[in-house]
């Protein structure tokens, strides 16, 4: 006779207490009918009594079982395989006239569904909505099972079981937050209490916002249950790496490491069953020769996934690192995992510290821990393990930043190293709070204030920026904060000010009105020797004020910063030796395919230049960059008319900076084609235009200054002195490495036009960093 696999197991269940009972007892019985078997006359009266007891309990015992395990077959209720939804009942437009065979436009990829077709409420987009109902059909198993996909929402979002018009059953998909998986996975109901009844289904779509769409296949009444159960392995940590095997786009599980009984790690992963697209690293150095138990909370029961973890004493796919097609080579971006805010930058003791918001565990945004990498020039850059985690379930290390407390006056400081202190959002289910950390072995390690969180919220509030408010001898932390209750209704949202002498006790002093996230704070000189202060945030918009150490006052309304696409959340390094105000934003610039995704900005000084229309801020990327340069090739001074060859015909390159300076003269527009982008100044305007980003860009003494980055994954464009910074995301065609400058409507005068040749800035130089860095070592 033969049976599935789940339903022999979910048989022997039946019959034993235990998996150990039940092997226990089969392996004595086989023992003993192998006995019997290899007997030249095993039914002759020689054979004892006992043993022939043993051979007919057996006997007796497998009869049972078998017959008392006969699983009845699955009923299918819906495959969705076919042209259209047959007699199910179709109302509304988001599933359709049909099952899909694929994703939707502008939906990311969905895995899980079996066979060719599957529902998809997608169509058109979250804002649709509609229900299917099926047929009525009676209940006749036990279970319910069903794959499911999509958004959480139990109201308007679900998969719903009707007995007698009531619902009974009723079952959501898995994501109520960005990021997220299309993937489907197995649920199901109990319906035994049912048998008998008529029953109808309903999938309903009644959301509109985000993730308001849901994803069902393979119905089916079975007496076996398909759903996903818990599952753990204990592994030894020997080596300094446990790999994790990530499928993209994979159903998420939650998991949780123990050592000794205690929850050291916890993360959401996509767990890969059979080849994973990339392999997850988790540092076990902490952990060495000590037991982990890795407990997932939900896998399929024949589920191989934790099978394939495995320790390795080498970094994953060290070979194709910082090679791979779209990593980019002039910014910094993650070994592997998603990247966002940069977080925590510091100067110290010869190293620019960039902490950055990062999910170690997959390609898209979720499990925020802080990632940490070193420079000594903000050019070469090594990645560090993880430096701080999330320290309970449901908590999340969000953005934030880092100083060096240089006279101790938190009291935290022990040993040699200088003594770094932290802030950031934490977010668990008892809100959202400021939490103070610090660190005394360069950034490897931190400590909780065990007085946190320093500052709480009455709304929202997140992204602490810290700095040293030298004239008031004290600390200042910048918060984005919302509070539908604060007085002044205008400043509702907005960045509060707080204060402290010893980084432990804060207190409100102000708030500024109409910002939103990611705040910073600094000072910078005009030429005149005047310095004022720059409050900004993430979007890059900007005012120019004054600042006492407990109030901003600006004297400037909102002013544009960067002008381009996807520069976010920009931070600047506390502490800066030289003492400029260097700023690195997150580059949103998506990589598919790759086992890592997003990256930094090329770094950039900030300035702030007289203009008719009042102080403005400058961008100037930093001169460590010129280390990078292979190959210098210098046009010269000449004059470009509508009808003269293209200049650069006959250079071509992959990475490339660009210098310039000109005339407009009587040309209407001029215009670089680099690696197929425009990027085209406006003289009758005076404006920039990069890939169709326009930012304004006034002569200075009757020329135009540009100054152009280009890499694998964008450009980067500093136009007149630096009023003008227009940032781009582009995967580029990597074939394209050709280069054209051209005039319309006029003629031109250059007075320099150089193109440099770039090297990657992973080749490192053997005396700036180890190639490959032991995981936990200083």
């Amino acid at each position: 006779m033969y049976l599935q696999r789940e339903s022999l197991e979910a048989c022997h269940k039946m019959a034993f207490q235990s998996d150990s009972q039940f092997t226990t007892m089969l392996a004595r019985q086989n023992n003993n009918l192998r006995h019997l078997l290899r007997s030249p006359f095993p039914f002759q009266p020689q054979i004892k009594m006992k043993t022939k007891l043993q051979f007919a309990t057996l006997m007796l015992v497998s009869s049972t079982w078998m017959n008392a395990c006969s699983a009845a077959d699955d009923i299918v209720i819906a495959d969705f395989e076919g042209a259209n939804y047959g007699d199910w009942k179709v109302e509304g437009n988001a599933f359709g006239n049909a099952p899909v065979r694929e994703k939707l436009p502008d939906q990311m990829d969905i895995d899980g569904f079996l066979g060719k077709g599957f529902i998809n409420s997608y169509r058109g987009g979250d804002g649709s909505t509609g229900k299917l109902t099926s047929p009525a059909f009676t209940i006749e198993r036990k279970f319910i099972n069903f794959l499911i996909g999509g958004g959480k929402n139990a109201e308007q979002l679900a998969v719903r079981l009707k007995v007698d018009g009531k619902t009974v059953r009723s079952a959501t998909g898995p994501n109520d937050r960005p990021g997220g998986s299309e993937a489907l996975d197995w649920a199901n109901w109990d319906v035994s209490e049912f048998k008998g009844k008529s029953a109808v289904l309903e999938i309903v779509d009644q959301a509109t916002g985000g993730w308001g769409h849901i994803s069902v296949d393979n119905i089916i009444q079975s007496d076996i249950s398909k759903a996903a159960v818990p599952k753990e392995r204990v592994i030894t940590a020997t080596e300094p790496w446990l790999l994790l095997p990530i499928k993209n786009g994979g159903p998420k599980r939650q998991v949780k490491v123990n050592v000794g009984g205690k929850q050291v790690r916890h993360f959401e992963i996509e767990l890969a069953d059979g080849e994973p697209d990339w392999w997850a690293p988790l540092d076990l150095t902490f952990f060495k020769g000590q037991q982990l138990t890795v407990k997932t909370n939900a896998l399929p029961s024949d589920s191989k996934a934790l099978d394939q973890i495995k320790q390795s004493a080498e970094y994953p796919g060290l070979a194709n690192l910082y090679k791979e097609p779209l990593r980019g080579q002039l910014r910094f971006s993650p070994r592997v995992g998603w990247l966002n805010d940069p977080n925590g930058m510091v100067y110290s003791q010869g190293l620019y510290h960039l902490f950055y918001q990062h999910n170690p565990y997959g390609w898209n945004w979720g499990n925020m821990n802080w990632g940490h990498a070193t420079s000594p020039d903000m050019v070469h850059w090594t990645e560090w393990p993880v430096a701080v985690y999330p320290k309970g379930d449901g908590d999340h290390v969000f953005s934030g930043s880092a100083i060096v407390d240089k006279n101790n006056t938190s009291g935290w400081k022990k040993g040699p190293n200088d003594l770094i202190v932290a802030a950031y959002t934490n977010f668990n289910g008892m809100g959202r709070g400021e939490h103070i950390i610090y660190s005394n072995d360069k950034g490897r390690t931190w400590t909780e204030f065990e007085g946190n969180p320093v500052v709480k919220h009455k709304g929202e509030g997140r992204d602490p920026r810290l700095i040293w408010h030298e004239p008031s001898k004290q600390w200042v932390m910048t918060v984005w904060s919302q509070d539908d209750l604060y007085p002044v209704p205008s400043e509702r949202g907005g960045i509060d000010f707080y204060t402290s002498k010893d980084l432990k006790t804060w207190t409100f002093q102000s708030r500024s009105g109409g910002w939103f996230e990611c705040a910073d704070l600094f000072e910078l000189p005009l030429e005149n020797g005047q310095k004022k202060w720059i409050l900004t945030a993430a979007s890059s918009e900007y005012r120019v004020g004054t600042f006492d150490g407990k109030k901003f006052v600006p004297e400037t309304p909102k002013l544009p910063g960067m002008q381009g696409r996807d520069f976010y959340a920009a931070q600047t390094f506390s502490h800066e030796p030289k003492g400029r105000t260097v700023q690195i934003g997150w580059f949103r610039t998506s990589t598919p395919g790759m086992n890592f995704n997003q990256a930094m900005s090329i770094p950039a000084t900030l300035g702030l230049k007289s203009t008719p229309e009042g102080p403005r801020l400058t961008w100037t990327p930093v001169p460590e960059l010129q280390a990078l340069r292979t190959k210098t090739n210098s046009i010269g001074a000449l004059t470009l008319a509508e009808t003269n060859p293209n200049p650069l015909k006959d250079l071509s390159g992959e990475l490339l900076e660009i210098r310039t300076e000109f005339e407009p003269g009587t040309a209407n527009e001029v215009r670089f084609d680099v690696r197929g982008v425009p990027i085209i100044f406006d003289a009758t305007k005076n404006q920039i235009s990069v890939a169709g980003f326009r930012a304004n860009a006034p002569l200075q003494k009757g020329k135009i200054n540009l100054t152009i980055f280009i890499d694998r994954t964008g450009v980067e464009v500093y136009a007149a002195d630096g009023l003008a910074f227009v940032p781009v995301n582009i995967n580029l065609k990597p074939e394209d490495l050709s280069l054209s400058v051209k005039t319309t409507g006029g003629t031109a005068k250059f007075s320099k036009l150089d193109v440099y040749n770039l090297k990657s800035s992973w080749e490192k130089p053997a005396d700036v960093v180890p190639p490959v860095r032991l995981a936990g070592t200083n």
